[in-house]
Order: C-alpha cells, then structure tokens, then sequence
C-alpha cells in the first residue's frame, strides 16, 4: 500500500528543491522573454511538471528543473514572436525592479538591461537560450548541450552567433553613477522641456520608445535623432508632466524612476547611456507591464 505520510514528505522535499532553484529558473525564464508575466506562467508550469514526474528517476534535479524552464521557454518565445509582431507600437521589455536580487538568480548580471534585452529580440530563440545560459549562469558548453538537446558544437555555434551579433549594436554602457547623472540631468529637462539642455544630454542618433501597447495613449513608432527627440519632449511636456510624482528604482541594474499620478503607477522610464550620451529612452507605460513594478 502507499504511504501517504512518505507521499507527502516526498512533495515536501520536491517544493523544497524547487524553491532553492526558483531565482535561477525566473532568471532564465524573464531574460528568455524579457516579460515577468510569462516567466512567472513558465514556472508555473514547470513546477506542476515536476510535481507529477517521478522524480526516483532524476538524477540531478537542478540540471533537470533548468532544462525544463529553458526548453518551455523556447517553445514560448517561439508563439510570443508572432504575438509581438502584431503589438501595437513599440514592444519593450517588462522592467523589474533588481534592488532586491541584482542579477535574478545568475552569476552575472548580463542579458538584463532593458537595452541588451531588446537587442536579444534579434536573436533566434536557440540563439538567446544558449547565450543567456552561457554568459548569464556561465553553464560549460556540455551543460548547455544537454539542456537544449543538441551538440557541443552547435550550441558554441549558437553561442557565438548571438555574442557577434550583440557586439555589433551593443554599445558599452557608463558606469552607474555617471549614468544616475544623465537620468537627472535629462529628467530635469524633460519636465520643463528645455530643447537646448535635452540636445546636450543624447547621443546623435537617440531615440526614444513608448510602449503604450494600444492601452494608453503613447507614441506607436520611434522617434529617431538627437532633434527630433528634443523637440518631441518638448511639445507634451506641458500636459504629460502636470501633477506627476517621481520615484527612483533600480531597474534592470540601472538607475530608473517610476512616474505617479494620482497616486497610480503609470509609467516606467529608463535610459541608456554610451559614450555619446543618451542613446535610448525607454517610457514603459503599457499597465500589463507596470504589475511587477507597482506592487
């Protein structure tokens, strides 16, 4: 007969290897979609497979739960590309705030940056799972292989596809107490939106996205170049900013703010910050992407 005391000593120790592994497996998950909405729904559905699996057979659950997040993660991002697709606007990351766990369960903090993410987006989803699981928790190129089903070779192919292509656009970012700066700076212009001051602050090539998600009302395209996005700021200043209250957040490893009005998250604004200046200017501003930061 079955005992039912082992039975459930047994789900004990099951919900107890799994808790110890839940920031690695969330780490993998959010910077495989970029969306805490659908990290937190893989991991739902990892932990009901590791529920029901019989688990005598595992050898090693952390190698097991890892593989079972990478590989639903890559089925996921396949249909959330099609999803994405038909967005309305600019698609942009979930922002997290990482003041409480500064990598999300990695060993480095890389593929975290709301920049780097939407760079990843240009990656096939083998591509970003091989270099998330790489230059994120630093897995050997064996472990990696096994994770994804594939062979030594090609998950270095994979992994060097992705490390050249993100090399390509990917801009070496400030320091964060020069980057903490140029958020200041450029808030303080944006709010009085001072063209002159909102020139000196950005990059040549700037540009500006506002993910609205067809929920709110935000720009549905980029807005490129260093004038264009001065003088952007400059004609919604006036309505935009009124009764707004700012909170700083680290967001993603860097410096952001949240924005309130009346006493409701609205908004979510980052920068990036390069050599040149501000390169992006990132307004979060659909309400489905706002839930992990307003709570």
């Amino acid at each position: 007969m079955n005992d039912p005391a082992k039975g459930v000593e047994d789900l004990e120790e099951a919900e107890s290897v799994f808790h110890s592994v839940r920031g690695r497996l969330f780490g993998i998950a959010y910077r495989m979609l970029g969306s805490v909405a659908e990290a937190e729904d893989i991991l739902q559905e990892v932990w009901i497979r590791w529920q029901t699996y019989d688990r005598s057979t595992v050898q090693n659950a952390q190698a097991f739960l890892a593989t079972t997040t990478t590989r639903i993660a890559i089925n996921v991002l396949k249909s959330a590309r099609v999803r994405r697709e038909a967005y309305v606007g600019p698609w942009l990351p979930e922002p997290v705030d990482t003041s409480n766990d500064p990598a999300l369960g990695a060993e480095r903090g890389e593929a975290l940056e709301m920049a780097v993410l939407m760079l990843l987006e240009k990656l096939t989803p083998t591509e970003r799972a091989a270099y998330v699981l790489r230059e994120a928790f630093d897995y050997s190129y064996d472990q990696i292989a096994e994770v994804m089903g594939q062979t030594n070779a090609n998950v270095r192919q994979l992994a060097s596809r992705a490390r050249k292509h993100l090399a390509a656009q990917k801009r070496a970012s400030v320091a964060s107490a020069e980057h903490q700066r140029f958020l200041t700076a450029f808030m303080a212009a944006a709010k009085t939106g001072d063209v002159a001051v909102l020139e000196k602050l950005f990059a040549e090539d700037v540009v500006s996205y506002a993910d609205g998600g067809g929920a709110v009302r935000a720009s549905k395209f980029p807005v490129v170049g260093r004038e264009r996005v001065a003088k952007y700021m400059h004609a919604f200043a006036p309505r935009f900013w009124s009764g707004v209250t700012m909170e700083p957040v680290e967001t993603n490893g860097r410096p952001g703010l949240r924005l309130y009005r009346d006493g409701g998250l609205f908004a979510v604004v980052t920068v990036s910050v390069s050599e040149g200046g501000i390169d992006r200017v990132l307004w979060v501003m659909n309400p489905s992407k706002l839930a992990a930061m307003a709570a």
